[in-house]
């Protein structure tokens, strides 16, 4: 396997990134990994600090914003592997008695619908949005911890049946991590930190500031960083693109990321090969929804292997199943899990006050893409649908090379 490639890529694959290096933010600076079979290449431009005009590096962390999403559905699937939680279990188990939202009791919320969107739940807690109105512009959520969060949850209304609609729940992802954390006794960012971060060598990967981030700006100001004490297994990380090229290998390849020998090693190799599982069918043109990721098909031809033998992470069986509303998890075979076609793309989108996250990836071809880059939010759309546009084409050229 080829060490990774720093500073300037070759031409044509830099003539590839120009387009999303351009969609950046100007003065906010951007890191950029590509991953091609056995090629790794990590791309720098800007500054991490204006005013000390300090660039940015492979190891310069970035708010990853709902990328954390990810981590907490790789979280979910290593303990669920473990057998230290199942993925239909309800969440009051691992809420105090008086804690619980309202909701049917006969159709609990599941730990499942949580990290697939399908729990009803709405965007926010109850009562976050009144804090945030004075600090909009700075930290607006950084007062609302957890006690808040479970002193909201009871007057929480939820939509619909749990596990029959697909609606993006920030509030669950959220919970999930505090239930998670819950049901082993540790805090979130300790408890991701010995099961996901530690063994997969992701040393700069936190919800702490820790050293010197990214920084963004608005109207020439620098933005204070991102806090969310209640919920930080939605959107709390920060990261490096030296981690975020280890995070995309291990989703690629099983053994891409060596593991520290030990018997739980077992159940993190299992978990990668879960989180990217389609657990909805995608209706009305969305995409599927995997644990914490988001998945698509590609057009027929886009994403075939460069090379008989490429090493790829094991198809899952296709289930018998279907949901049955065309939406939820629940019908998709015992664990809601469905089969994963053999074109696909699987990504997810973060964007914080100063900074906008992309990371995706095809294990058919073999072909991922992480981007960190600082700046104005306001920029995010454009440079979002860039990395989605360099990532199909990537997919496209490195199958025909």
């Amino acid at each position: 396997m080829n060490a990774p490639l720093y500073g300037p890529p070759d031409p044509e694959l830099d003539r590839l990134l120009r387009p999303l290096f351009r969609a950046a933010a100007p003065a906010g600076g951007a890191a950029v990994v590509v991953i091609r079979g056995d090629e790794r290449t990590v791309a720098c431009r800007g500054h991490a600090v204006r005013s000390t005009e300090r660039p940015v590096r492979a190891d310069t962390r970035f708010e990853l914003g709902s990328v954390t999403k990810t981590f907490t559905g790789l979280l979910l699937a290593e303990m669920a592997a473990r057998g230290e939680v199942g993925y239909d279990d309800p969440i009051d188990r691992y809420l105090p008695a008086d804690a619980a939202p309202g909701y049917p009791q006969e159709r609990p919320i599941t730990l499942l619908h949580l990290a697939t969107h399908t729990s009803g739940l709405p965007r926010l807690p109850d009562g976050v949005l009144p804090g945030q109105v004075p600090r909009w512009f700075t930290r607006p959520y950084a007062t609302f911890g957890p006690a808040h969060l479970l002193r909201a949850l009871p007057r929480t209304a939820v939509r619909g049946t749990p596990g029959t609609q697909v609606r993006y729940s920030n509030l669950g992802c959220g919970l999930l991590g505090l239930l998670l954390a819950n049901a082993a006794g540790q805090r979130y960012d300790d408890l991701l930190a010995a099961r996901v971060c530690g063994p997969l060598g992701l040393m700069d990967t936190s919800c702490g500031p820790g050293r010197e981030e990214d920084a963004g700006y608005r109207r020439g100001r620098r933005v204070p960083s991102f806090r969310l004490p209640a919920l930080p297994g939605a959107a709390a990380l920060r990261s490096t693109a030296d981690d975020m090229l280890r995070y995309l290998q291990a989703h690629l390849a099983l053994d891409a990321v060596p593991l520290p020998e030990r018997a739980d090693a077992a159940a993190l190799r299992t978990a990668l090969n879960e989180v990217r599982r389609p657990r909805t069918d995608g209706r009305r043109g969305g995409p599927r929804i995997c644990l914490g990721w988001n998945h698509r098909a590609l057009p027929a031809g886009v994403a075939e292997p460069r090379a008989a033998g490429k090493p790829v992470l094991p198809v899952p069986a296709a289930s018998d199943g279907a949901a049955s509303d065309g939406a939820g998890p629940d019908g998709a075979g015992p664990d809601g899990a469905g089969s994963v076609e053999t074109g696909e793309v699987v990504y997810h989108v973060g964007a914080a006050r100063r900074s906008t996250a992309f990371v995706g990836f095809s294990p058919r071809a073999q072909v991922g893409l992480a981007v960190l880059a600082g700046g104005q939010p306001l920029r995010s759309r454009a440079l979002v649908q860039s990395a989605h546009e360099t990532l199909r084409v990537l997919i496209a050229e490195f199958g025909e090379s």
